[in-house]
């Protein structure tokens, strides 16, 4: 929810919650099928070329196979063979889970350059109108920005708004991962930013990843800025109910089982990201160990007993963020549940202090970055409590020597 922070617009939230009958009406009467996000149709249109592909006289596996099944594919290929596919199939190969994630970078990076030219032509459309002509200057700037080959994307699709994920760090050989998940307003366009840089999921990973290098240097870590979904636009119904979450959840779910290697997962999620974590938790796999959830509206449940995984549980929230006055309940699907950093809820509450409202928990030199970067690389026992008793430190793993150093 990465826009929340601009005013509270409590107000909002309380009519929307006002008209639950409402909505909930329309739901049932074809409103949610209307809204509901459909498969882009440039990322279709390259998964159908390759379910007609071949290669050396036999047809390409199916794209929906398990990571495990597509990665074996892969690995019988020889390099020559492996671009090949890229080049022929970039947006099907950049997206796939279970694709090399050195292959998906370069997928990606065709396809970036192949959506650039696209919105270069567009800027000097005279069938656009001035606003037109604008908006694809702004994507085809972006796409430059992405095409840096100091940059690693690991996902990226050009429809709608866009959605894209990048890497910072080296994710094959990495000891520990984190996967930042953001909110609301979050597409191609908002994936970074010069102004309030830290509130933006590439800022947000950028100082996450800083900082867990800082905290245990000699820690190989990698962090993931997961833009992957559909995140809501602005305060509206989707914001307010978990059709949104529910659809990034089965996306999240499907990158974390084809991450490479067995280094432990912890999520980072911010705001509405929360809500997509809490309706994923249930089906992540074992070695996501962490679920840090910062400035939520809630996870859709009750407890966190109820999540239905095995990861630890942590949440924060600063004194001035202004989330903290939603109303924290469930209503016929609006709203997202009970307080995660209640005593109820049964979290581990984690100090937030300095972070400064609703988008500065990634800001360098608070105390909600450090604890989340203690998390990412398994330093327990240097988190900060939000309360005066260590509560939150209860029957954690210790540190090790490696991880002080």
């Amino acid at each position: 929810m990465t826009s929340f922070d601009t005013s509270p617009q409590l107000n909002v939230w309380r009519m929307l919650l006002a008209l639950a009958v409402v909505f909930v009406m329309l739901a049932t009467t074809g409103w949610t099928a209307l809204r509901t996000h459909r498969e882009s149709t440039a990322l279709q249109a390259s998964l159908a070329k390759w379910e007609h592909g071949s290669i050396h006289g036999l047809h390409l596996p199916d794209p929906q196979a398990s990571p495990a099944r597509l990665a074996r594919f892969f690995a019988s290929l020889t390099p020559h063979e492996q671009d090949r596919l890229a080049h022929r199939y970039p947006l099907a190969v950049g997206n796939m889970n279970g694709a090399p994630v050195r292959l998906r970078y370069r997928a990606n990076h065709v396809a970036l350059d192949q959506a650039r030219k696209v919105e270069k032509k567009r800027m000097h459309d005279s069938r656009l109108s001035t606003a037109g002509q604008q908006e694809a200057g702004r994507r085809m700037h972006r796409y430059e920005s992405l095409l840096n080959p100091k940059r690693h994307i690991l996902a990226f699709d050009p429809e709608g708004s866009g959605r894209v994920a990048e890497v910072f760090g080296n994710l094959t050989k990495a000891e520990r991962i984190s996967v930042v998940v953001p909110g609301v307003d979050t597409d191609l366009l908002t994936f970074q930013r010069t102004n309030r840089r830290y509130s933006a999921p590439v800022g947000m990973a950028k100082a996450l990843y800083a900082a867990e290098r800082e905290q245990s240097p000699t820690t190989r870590t990698a962090v993931i800025a997961w833009a992957d979904y559909t995140a809501p636009d602005g305060l509206g119904v989707d914001a307010a109910t978990g059709l949104r979450a529910a659809e990034g959840a089965l996306r999240l779910n499907a990158l974390l089982d084809a991450l490479p290697g067995r280094a432990p997962v912890s999520m980072f999620c911010h705001s509405y990201g929360s809500v997509v974590c809490g309706v994923a938790a249930d089906h992540m796999p074992r070695r996501v160990t962490d679920i840090a959830v910062a400035a939520s509206p809630g996870m859709r449940v009750s407890k966190a007993s109820r999540l239905g995984t095995s990861a630890r549980v942590w949440a924060m929230r600063d004194a001035t963020d202004w989330v903290q006055d939603v109303p924290y309940l469930e209503v016929g699907g609006l709203g997202h549940g009970a307080d995660p950093v209640s005593s109820s809820f049964g979290a581990r509450v984690l100090s937030a202090r300095d972070a400064q409202g609703h988008a500065g928990y990634f800001q360098p030199g608070t105390d909600s970055l450090r604890n989340l970067a203690d998390i990412g690389v398994g330093a327990y026992d240097a988190v900060t409590c939000a309360r005066e008793n260590d509560a939150c430190r209860a029957d954690l793993p210790r540190t090790s020597t490696a991880q002080r150093a």
